[in-house]
């Protein structure tokens, strides 16, 4: 079993950055997809960004260039850099973990953390 804790959200104004992390235990995640994902009120759940065992990463269009993923498998910790943020990155961020390659899909992911909220004000 994977056990993953969030933390680093919190309220930020438009434009500015967090670091979101995620902490792994139960297991060594260093070859497991990390996944990130978001919620935002009254939407599902959809798709950020990943990063596979061999840190390549993938991104959703909406945060390309703004947000980035990284992995430091020393500490089991996976992280989401957020810089520009908008208000519409208002979202609950989840972290998952998956044993499929670049994994996109929800439904790839049997490990989550129990979330994060970001509020980004305008």
């Amino acid at each position: 079993q994977v056990q993953l804790v969030e933390s680093g959200g919190g309220l930020v104004q438009a434009g500015g950055s967090l670091r979101l992390s995620c902490a792994a235990s139960g297991r060594t995640v260093s070859t497991y997809t990390m996944g990130w994902f978001r919620q935002a009120p009254g939407k599902e759940r959809e798709f950020v960004g990943c990063i596979s065992g061999g840190s390549i990463t993938y991104y959703t269009d909406s945060v390309k260039g703004r947000h980035t993923i990284s992995r430091d498998n020393t500490k089991n910790t996976v992280y989401l850099q957020m810089n520009s943020l908008k208000p519409e990155d208002t979202a609950v961020y989840y972290c998952a973990a998956s044993l499929f390659y670049g994994a996109t899909r929800l439904n790839d992911y049997p490990y989550w953390g129990q979330g994060t909220q970001v509020t980004v004000s305008s």
